[in-house]
């Protein structure tokens, strides 16, 4: 791993679309903090076509890179080593360039969520529920197998939805189980709810917010908070946010690009806030 604090190095984020991605304002907000003066965090509107262009144009200055959609699965062929934890989800979200140029692939998504849970002081559920079954719902099974002790239910929309986060379950070791989406208001009565889903898709759920309901993980960070969030809030449940993962998931692709530990947590969510309020 690159461990040379004074040496010009360079990182960036990938993906398409990606103006809006908040990684340049996190990793930058590590860098002021760690000192790291001479390290550089940019961004590439890069597609599926042009990434094994990009990847193989990558010179020795640099340290490595985020990968956001449609990049995740499209960069693993391009890899010298992929970790257990990304190939478990067959998904790509930070790769390290060692100073021996080998390209490793890691997936910081999963023990981001872990970690963001475990900030707000969930270190084991009994049970959970996911709202969605898209790409990051799988991130969240993988991450809900080290946390959770029994079953996991996930409400969806569609029969193919409920098979492909079944067979997710199995490759996981997590026992799922599958609901429509009609009935997703039951979902808010677990011990840990986890939203995955596009902006507006839980607004209407947010009237069937319990009285007492107990954690809400919603992925979502802009625009924030969703209707969900404001009434679990409202009602006292414990909220953790998009921007909580998204903070989470930076510290450690920091850690690992730069060869420093710990990252700036608070100095980077700080960073993140204020580029959101900013907008």
């Amino acid at each position: 791993m690159p461990t040379r604090a004074t040496d010009a190095r360079r990182a960036a984020v990938l993906g398409s679309p990606i103006a809006h991605s908040l990684s340049p304002v996190l990793h930058r907000a590590a860098y002021d903090e760690l000192g790291l003066t001479d390290w550089s965090y940019d961004l590439f509107d890069v597609d599926e076509a042009a990434l094994p262009g990009f990847v193989e144009g990558l010179g020795p200055e640099w340290a490595g890179l985020s990968l956001t959609m449609p990049l995740k699965r499209a960069v693993i062929p391009l890899l010298d080593t992929v970790s257990e934890t990304a190939a478990s989800v067959e998904a790509v979200n930070t790769l390290v360039l060692t100073d021996d140029g080998r390209r490793v692939g890691d997936n910081t998504d999963i023990p981001g969520m872990v970690a963001a849970l475990r900030e707000r002081g969930i270190e084991q559920v009994d049970s959970a529920a996911i709202l969605g079954a898209g790409a990051t719902a799988s991130s969240a099974l993988a991450a809900l197998a080290r946390i959770c002790a029994g079953e996991v239910l996930a409400y969806v929309r569609s029969a193919d939805r409920a098979a492909e986060m079944r067979q997710w379950g199995e490759r996981l070791d997590v026992e799922v189980r599958t609901a429509d989406w009609a009935d997703a208001a039951d979902a808010l009565h677990a011990p840990l709810v986890v939203a995955t889903t596009p902006a507006g898709a839980t607004d209407a759920l947010a009237a069937a917010v319990p009285e007492r309901p107990a954690t809400l993980f919603d992925v979502l960070y802009e625009p924030w908070p969703t209707a969900l969030a404001a009434r679990w809030s409202a009602y006292g449940g414990a909220v953790v946010s998009g921007l909580d993962l998204l903070v989470h998931q930076a510290v450690l692709q920091v850690e690992r690009m730069t060869g420093r530990s710990p990252a700036p947590v608070e100095a980077m969510r700080k960073a993140g806030e204020h580029a959101l309020e900013s907008r």
